[in-house]
């Protein structure tokens, strides 16, 4: 009879390192209400049809729900108001993505101004890495739409 141990499909994912940055003229705080609600993505990813939470704060989980009929469900980290940064993992989806770790952090240039910065480690479920090269520019072209959206929210 085999023993089972403790083990998990969540792990810190290999692939690809995708980082999108904006400077806003904005507050940082102002930045941070937008980007910083675990719950709010479908303000700047206008792909989302909606999300649904469970739970709140560190540990609560993300369902968006795409206009096309994909799916992903997420995890809350980390989460820091102070430091304006979270992070979240994924765990599960309906696209080719096999592992996601996301962070989203907003730091002060100065007054009225600031920079907003979402990093996604990733690797695809499907295609080895073959596949990594079209994967990371999916991911690069929509953390770069969704972060300029952000930019033209506040602007």
């Amino acid at each position: 009879m085999q023993v089972l141990k403790p083990d998990t499909l969540i792990r810190n994912p290999q692939g690809c390192l995708v980082v999108s940055q904006v400077d806003i003229a904005a507050e940082a705080a102002n930045v941070w209400n937008i980007v910083g609600n675990f719950a709010g993505f479908a303000v700047f990813i206008p792909a989302l049809s909606h999300i649904e939470m469970t739970g709140s704060g560190v540990r609560s989980i993300r369902k968006k729900f795409f206009k096309d009929n994909n799916f992903v469900i997420e995890q809350l980290n980390s989460r820091d108001d102070k430091a304006m940064s979270m992070t979240w993992s994924l765990i599960h989806t309906s696209l080719n993505i096999g592992n996601l770790w996301a962070a989203m952090e907003v730091k002060s240039l100065g007054e009225g101004h600031s920079r907003a910065v979402w990093t996604i480690q990733a690797e695809p479920y499907e295609g080895g890495p073959e596949a990594l090269p079209g994967f990371q520019a999916f991911l690069q072209t929509f953390a770069d739409d969704a972060m300029n959206n952000v930019r033209n929210l506040l602007s």
